[in-house]
């Protein structure tokens, strides 16, 4: 295959695409070029750490509630006048939900290592928290930022533990609160007959980390599985005085400041021995649903779960199963260190492939044309816009399940009508910068088509020769 060619397939199917100048850079080594962006760690790029970080922002959520609240209490007090401050805990979501959409996308533009950024991005989609859901809305990409982007570098346990225990992971599947009915809480609670709320266990994050984050739904486990692992996790938690915390926080003994962080409560946790995969796993506080999520990562189920996913997202919407078979075994040889099981991703033979099988995900395109274009918007709204108008809006899945990876969830006929217009926008802005064929060459190299290569160039003007080479089969493939 020739130099070039492979050097459009490292920065378009293994990374978000060529940014000028960046297939003669990628040319000499391909291969290379991707493997070298697996190990180590990184800085986490300024204009990230520059953002609130969740506790931060679970604060101010809390704050702008309260105050909300008190000016509603006041308003009905008085005459019933319309409730003031009734919009400040929304502004609190928009402020950081903007922020965080912002720094993402200038990073995915921008940076060098896109190899690297996909993964990210594939990491926390697999980890999925939607801001639908209002406890999370204002840290949804704080995952990202505070779990995903920290361990690359590490195993899959130190990935798994770091999401499972990010406070927005914690508030999306409802564990907060999630209580044994044999905890010191519960024991209180039956003792003293005050508490107003309902403690329960909630199975939401066991059943979601086994289903979606390691074994996989065909993974072997059973309902007795979920309940048992969701009984270990009572107790894994935040700190907060909001949302029936009282009783729990007098025998933690939390501190204000910590708001917002991780808590393993153990004045939540049902005590006593708990059995997962036929398992047993004896009392020991946090160490016990911490040994459990160490099994998990090691599970063989696991491996071809995540092997599945990632053959699926880099190769073919159908993962060739002998690509599947080596990816999972480098995950179990390794223990599931990341960057040997990302190489063994860039070594499966069928990612190779000179034709493209992957067809893009409205994420994809909007971030490929960005850095195809070398532009992003200059205002939060608008980088968001075209995320939004095609439907994909960042950090917003809607599920646990996260953003289908599939062409058959995006290739429909009023989707394709919605690139076709978005493309033309941003023709009709930038189309007149450079040549639409020298765009599609400094971008697509020797996989630009001859078909498509006369349609640039018999286009009537800059605008509609960008379109065509946004829609392009080329373009719109990776």
């Amino acid at each position: 295959m020739a130099d070039n060619l492979q050097a459009v397939i490292a920065t378009n199917r293994f990374g978000l695409g060529a940014r000028p100048g960046e297939l003669a850079t990628v040319k000499s080594d391909p291969r290379g070029w991707l493997k070298a962006q697996l190990n180590g760690s990184r800085p986490i790029p300024a204009i990230i750490k520059n953002l609130s970080p969740s506790d931060e922002i679970f604060r101010a959520q809390v704050a702008a509630l309260k105050e909300r609240l008190e000016a509603q209490k006041a308003a009905a007090d008085s005459d019933g006048a319309a409730k003031p401050g009734a919009g400040l805990k929304r502004n609190v979501i928009m402020e950081n939900f903007l922020g965080q959409v912002a720094a993402r996308y200038q990073v995915a533009t921008h940076t060098t290592e896109s190899f690297r950024e996909r993964l990210i991005h594939f990491w926390t989609n697999h980890f999925a928290v939607s801001m639908d859901k209002v406890a999370v809305a204002a840290m949804a990409g704080t995952l990202e930022n505070e779990a995903i982007r920290p361990n690359l570098h590490l195993s899959f346990y130190d990935l798994l533990l770091a999401a499972e225990s990010h406070p927005a992971m914690i508030l999306y599947l409802d564990n907060q609160m999630s209580m044994g009915p044999n905890s010191q809480v519960a024991q209180l609670a039956k003792r003293r007959a005050n508490l107003k709320r309902k403690f329960d266990i909630n199975e939401n994050l066991g059943r979601e980390i086994l289903e979606l984050h390691t074994l996989g739904v065909s993974g072997g486990y059973t309902q007795t599985d979920v309940t048992h692992f969701a009984t270990a996790l009572t107790g894994w938690s935040i700190v907060g005085e909001q949302g029936g915390f009282a009783a729990a926080n007098r025998l933690a003994k939390d501190s204000d400041s910590l708001d917002g962080k991780f808590l393993f409560r153990e004045g939540l946790h049902e005590p006593g021995a708990q059995t997962v995969l036929g398992k047993r796993y004896n009392e020991s506080g946090i160490d016990q649903p911490k040994a459990i999520l160490k099994d998990l990562s090691r599970h063989p189920a696991t491996a071809s779960f995540i092997a599945t996913k990632l053959a699926r997202h880099f190769i073919a919407d159908e993962p060739p199963a002998a690509a599947v078979t080596r990816i999972a075994k480098a995950f179990r040889d390794s223990e599931g260190h990341l960057p040997t099981v990302h190489a063994a991703v860039v070594d499966s033979v069928e990612g190779w492939a000179s034709t493209p099988a992957k067809f893009k995900t409205p994420h994809e395109f909007v971030v490929s044309t960005f850095r195809a274009l070398d532009y992003l918007p200059d205002k939060p709204l608008l980088i968001l816009q075209p995320f939004e108008s095609l439907g994909q809006a960042p950090f917003s899945p809607g599920s646990p399940a996260g953003w289908a990876d599939i062409a058959g969830r995006w290739d429909g006929s009023d989707a394709l009508m919605k690139r076709i217009e978005w493309a033309t926008q941003v023709a009709q802005k930038l189309g007149g910068r450079i040549s639409p064929v020298q765009l599609a060459e400094r971008s697509l190299g020797d996989a630009l088509g001859e078909h498509t290569r006369m349609a640039l160039n018999g286009a009537a003007d800059g605008v509609q020769g960008t379109t065509l080479w946004l829609v392009s089969p080329e373009f719109q493939r990776r």
